[in-house]
């Protein structure tokens, strides 16, 4: 068999380009005219045939042309970018080695050598492709691509081999990708083939190494290829750390020092190959919780597959409430068959951390199809007290876990952006718990409030009707309404800054309400609380009783010695004593063994408040005892002002100090006092208490002066001054004169009593021994004796 062949050289040793060295072969058949368009001013065309007869034959033709006038290899405006083809790397003695920097879409124009025409034959040309940014992307989707498509033109003998990619199925003729610099990088694919390319090539950097090779011989029919080069808008910088190719950590730490209030993460937009993994760990804080949402979300069928699959969920994105892949804290998992894309709902984890993956099994030559957007933040969710579980912001104050502390709206503002019924009202349950074997009390106070107005909200003149946002703060009781519960309060915008509430019983609870129309526009990602309050557990039980019911007369003793045998002694002491006061009477306290043994008010401090007073009306410690012999009457009129319905007339008394029984002992009594009228004269008239004895002036007993104060006779000369501001007078209630002869005549009933009592007793045994000595003699007469 005879063999014809023909080389075309394209340059010479003048030109700045030449294939002369190894210009190759061209051979076989074609019955359409093809073209050549040579990279250079000089072509030479050698035929070579073994045996030259009537049926070896060839026919060509040849034009010169301006270089800019090949439109389809220079594209619109060349003189604009005159190496939009690269520039030429000739030091080697390469024909087809070109290099391009800085490319964007339209400035790089990739393409096989002699384009649009027939490419040379033993080639081996290397194109060195760069970007400013990343993802480098060959635009070759639905281009023209022919490389080794075709041996011959009778397509029944040589049919045409369609885009394939992988060695093994273009050992001719191939163009080989390779995502990075040089052969070394790693190879996305080796393609060959002809038709419309079916899609594009994203690089995971900013360069790409492009090598085309063909071989020492072939025929006269392949055209080559010819692509674009840019950038794909798929990059942003990420707050975190990255680990190889597409694994990354984002802590709250970086996310701070990038001073960006939220993180972002794209989906995998260049390519990856078959089984690939991409992780993304959001770590916070120990105290935090991680938000993530997707602003945009689309999923897709995989398009551009390197290793195709049949069956479901080629390509997966799942999200683990942990901070690794946990199958157990699955969140939700979405893949490219079944799944519905959920944008803008937030995914919030349980603790400090969220780990999300993506997983291909079929790999990518342009990225995942599963397209997102992600954005994720950092939450404090620290609280005060124990958590209630399934609530959103409830929380529990135990007073055998936290005696005292401080609290505030939730750190956590994610709270206040609840998804579903917007209409909802936000609410938050704060319950303060104790046992009155460790306390009997619990004093709250609100220390600041902050709620935002709205055009919407109702003035706060309503406060328990109208829907805004408030505080309430009340005690359980059963079978009554927040509504209608003693001491109960109410706080909104307009309610005073500073507000204390202390506990009759062992149980407070303090609900915050937001109103759930504007709840997320107005305290969502809002820094300042909405309250902030303090708590504390008092009253232990060398206290004593907490509340002392109305009386006549009464004592208190400080320290409570029957507890000391069962409790240790605390460092830090405070009671809270509530005496009550019956209905229109007044009330003297006077103090009797007032101790303390250093003048440091840390040792012990004693303030007595009314009931409509912030401040205290005389306060004592051991640099000023002197001031409780100043201690005024207290009037009904005092004790009733500004209590509501539900509120007792009382008088309170706190002891602040070590609970060292040894620092401080006191002991507190106190008296009630009737009050009597006067007429116009200024003269006593009535008194307000039915008495079933009078004097008179109308009072058992009088108390010394013109102060119309009068009390039981019952209290007078008990050991007791009851009578306020005794200065010796004879109408003392304690004075010696009265009680000697009180006594006395209590002395002299006291002897008729008795011997009133011995005449009885007396009289009971005499009749005793009669009975005894008559039974006695009547059992004797009744004796029988037989004969």
């Amino acid at each position: 068999m005879f063999e014809s062949k023909t080389t075309i050289i394209d340059g010479n040793q003048r030109t700045d380009v030449s294939n002369r060295k190894e210009p190759g072969l061209f051979c076989g058949e074609i019955e359409q005219p093809q073209t050549f368009i040579s990279e250079t001013s000089f072509v030479k065309l050698v035929f070579y045939t073994d045996n030259f007869t009537d049926q070896t034959y060839f026919s060509f033709d040849t034009r010169a042309e301006q270089p800019y006038e090949v439109y389809l290899r220079y594209g619109q405006h060349p003189e604009l970018y005159p190496n939009r083809r690269g520039k030429v790397d000739s030091s080697g003695g390469s024909y087809c080695e070109r290099s391009f920097e800085d490319c964007k879409l339209q400035t790089c124009y990739v393409q096989s050598p002699a384009y649009p025409g027939i490419y040379p034959r033993n080639l081996h040309c290397k194109y060195h492709l760069n970007t400013r940014l990343p993802f480098i992307k060959l635009y070759i989707e639905n281009e023209e691509f022919n490389i080794d498509g075709q041996r011959c033109e009778n397509i029944m003998t040589c049919p045409m081999r369609s885009i394939s990619s992988g060695s093994q199925h273009c050992p001719y003729d191939y163009i080989k990708i390779f995502d990075g610099t040089n052969e070394s990088s790693p190879v996305i694919g080796t393609f060959c083939g002809m038709g419309k390319f079916p899609y594009s090539i994203i690089g995971t950097g900013r360069d790409l190494f492009v090598e085309f090779v063909s071989s020492p011989a072939g025929p006269l029919l392949n055209t080559g290829f010819h692509f674009n080069v840019g950038n794909w808008p798929g990059h942003v910088e990420t707050a975190g750390y990255k680990n190889g190719t597409c694994n990354w950590i984002l802590t709250s730490e970086a996310l701070t020092q990038s001073r960006d209030s939220e993180g972002i993460f794209l989906s995998v937009a260049h390519w990856y190959p078959p089984h690939t993994s991409c992780t993304y760990l959001m770590l916070g804080q120990k105290n935090q919780i991680v938000r993530l949402y997707f602003p945009s979300f689309r999923i897709n069928r995989i398009e551009s597959p390197i290793s195709p699959i049949e069956g479901d969920c080629g390509e997966s994105l799942t999200l683990y409430d942990s901070s690794w892949p946990d199958d157990s804290k699955i969140i939700k998992t979405f893949c490219d068959t079944f799944s519905r894309a959920m944008e803008k709902h937030d995914f919030v984890s349980t603790g400090n951390a969220l780990f999300v993956r993506f997983e291909s099994k079929t790999g990518s030559y342009s990225g995942s199809s599963l397209y997102y957007w992600a954005h994720y933040d950092f939450f404090n969710n620290t609280s005060s007290g124990e958590r209630v579980p399934n609530t959103a912001c409830d929380e529990v104050f135990p007073s055998w876990k936290h005696p005292k502390g401080i609290l505030r709206s939730p750190y956590n503002t994610l709270v206040y952006k609840r998804q579903g019924n917007a209409n909802q009202d936000i609410t938050c349950l704060y319950r303060f718990i104790t046992d009155k074997r460790l306390y009997a009390r619990i004093v709250l106070t609100v220390e600041s409030i902050n709620f935002k107005d709205h055009p919407y909200n109702t003035p706060c003149t309503e406060c328990w009707e109208e829907r805004l946002d408030k505080l309430l703060i009340w005690e359980p009781q059963n079978n009554t309404s927040v509504f209608h519960t003693p001491g109960a309060s109410c706080l909104c915008k307009n309610s005073k800054s500073v507000k204390t509430i202390i506990s009759k019983g062992e149980n407070l609870n303090m609900q915050l309400i937001v109103e759930g129309t504007h709840a997320a526009s107005s305290y969502f990602k809002h820094s300042t609380p909405l309250f902030e309050a303090r708590y504390e557990f008092v009253h232990g039980p060398l206290c004593g009783p907490s509340i002392l019911l109305p009386a006549t007369d009464g004592e208190l003793h400080f320290p409570h010695y029957e507890a000391l045998g069962f409790v240790e002694p605390p460092r830090y002491l405070r009671c809270l004593w509530e005496i009550r006061v019956n209905e229109n009477r007044d009330i003297w306290l006077h103090f009797d063994k007032f101790m303390f043994t250093s003048r440091n008010c840390d040792d012990g401090k004693l303030r007595v408040y009314l009931p409509s007073k912030v401040e205290p009306i005389l306060t004592v410690c051991g640099e000023n005892v002197s001031a409780l012999k100043d201690m005024p009457i207290l009037t009904s009129m005092q004790l009733s002002q500004g209590l509501s319905e539900f509120d007792h007339r009382a008088v309170f008394v706190e002891f602040e100090g070590t609970g060292t029984p040894a620092r401080a002992a006191f002991k507190i009594a106190w008296t009630e006092l009737f009050h009597v009228d006067r007429n116009s004269a200024g003269l006593l008239t009535s008194r307000l208490t039915k008495l079933e004895e009078t004097t008179d002036d109308g009072c058992e007993f009088p108390c010394p002066g013109d102060s119309g104060l009068c009390i039981p006779i019952r209290l007078v000369c008990n050991g007791v001054a009851n009578c306020p501001n005794i200065t010796g007078g004879p109408s003392g209630d304690e004075h010696p004169e009265l009680c000697i002869s009180t006594e006395t005549e209590n002395d002299s009933w006291l002897a008729v009593g008795l011997g009133a009592a011995g005449g009885v007793c007396f009289a009971i045994i005499c009749f005793a021994l009669l009975c005894r000595s008559l039974c006695r003699k009547r059992s004797t007469e009744d004796i029988h004796v037989p004969y």
